[in-house]
C-alpha cells in the first residue's frame, strides 16, 4: 500500500453519505488529493452516486443505497485511490480567473482599517493582497462562496466582532487568515476591502460558477470608472472574464 494512503481514513455519514477523510492538516499538497479523487469520481459516472463535495481535506459522497450498497462504494473508491498519484500537478481543467476589484472607498469601506491594523499604507494592501494567486480549496457557506488558502501573513487580522446584517454581493474582504468574495448579499463578518462588479454565480449560466474548487483566483486592482464600465458589461451580458489554464506560477 502506498505510505500516503495511511493517513486516509473512510467515515459513515448516515444513511446516504460516505467522507474520505485525508490527513488532519490544510495545504494545497492535501487538497490536490481531494480534487484528484473528487475528480475521478465526478467522471467515473458511477451508478447511484448523487453528488460528489470536496473541501478542503475531505471529500464528501452522497449515494443511494438502494442502487449502490456502501460496501460497493467503499471498494470503488479505494481502488481509485491506489491509482491516484499524489505528486501529480494540477488536473488539467484547473484554470486561473483574473477578477477586477475596485479597492477602497465606497465598495471598500474597511480598507482604510485594515491598513492601520496591519501597519501598512492603504496602497500596500492592494499591493500585497494582488500579489498572490489564490487557490480555491473548495466553496460554500453561500452560492459559489470561495475559500481562499495563500493570504500573505501581513494582511491576516480578526474578524469583526459584530458581523454585518448584509455584504453586497461582490463585496471582497479579510477574515482572519483567509481572503474571498461574496458571490450572494449575505450576512458577514469579514473587513471589506473592495468590490468586483464581476458575478461570481449566476443560476442563469449553465455553469453557474465563475471559479471552481482546484483553481486559482487573482485580485487586480481597477478604478472606479473601470468598476462601473464593467459593471454594463456585465449587465449587458457582453463582459467576458479572463481565464488562463493552470495556475499562474505554471506559465
Amino acid at each position: 500500500m502506498k505510505k500516503w494512503l495511511s493517513g486516509v481514513r473512510m467515515l459513515v455519514a448516515g444513511e446516504y453519505g460516505l467522507v474520505i477523510e485525508f490527513d488532519p492538516e490544510i495545504s494545497p499538497a492535501i487538497n490536490r488529493r481531494v480534487q484528484q479523487l473528487a475528480g475521478l469520481l465526478n467522471s467515473s459516472l458511477l451508478p447511484g452516486v448523487i453528488e460528489v463535495v470536496p473541501t478542503y481535506r475531505t471529500v464528501m459522497v452522497y449515494y443511494d443505497p438502494l442502487v449502490i450498497a456502501r460496501q460497493e462504494l467503499s471498494g470503488v473508491i479505494s481502488q481509485m485511490l491506489c491509482k491516484m498519484n499524489p505528486q501529480s500537478s494540477l488536473p488539467t481543467e484547473s484554470k486561473t480567473v483574473y477578477v477586477p476589484v475596485c479597492y477602497g472607498g465606497v465598495l471598500g469601506p474597511d480598507l482604510e482599517h485594515v491598513a492601520r491594523y496591519t501597519r501598512l499604507t492603504a496602497a500596500e494592501v492592494i499591493d500585497i493582497h494582488t500579489a498572490t494567486s489564490y487557490l480555491v480549496y473548495m466553496l460554500g457557506f453561500t452560492p459559489g462562496f470561495p475559500y481562499l488558502g495563500g493570504l500573505a501573513e501581513q494582511l491576516a487580522m480578526p474578524r469583526q466582532e459584530k458581523p454585518r446584517a448584509k455584504v453586497p454581493a461582490g463585496s471582497v474582504g479579510i477574515g482572519g487568515s483567509q481572503t474571498g468574495l461574496y458571490p450572494v448579499e449575505s450576512p458577514g463578518e469579514w473587513w471589506l476591502i473592495g468590490r468586483t462588479p464581476v458575478k461570481a454565480f449566476n443560476p442563469k449560466n449553465s455553469r453557474p460558477f465563475l471559479f471552481s474548487p482546484g483553481d486559482y483566483l487573482q485580485f487586480y486592482a481597477i478604478t472606479v470608472e473601470e468598476y462601473f464600465a464593467i459593471r454594463r458589461e456585465v449587465a449587458a451580458g457582453t463582459y467576458i472574464p479572463r481565464i488562463c489554464q493552470g495556475s499562474e506560477s505554471d506559465e
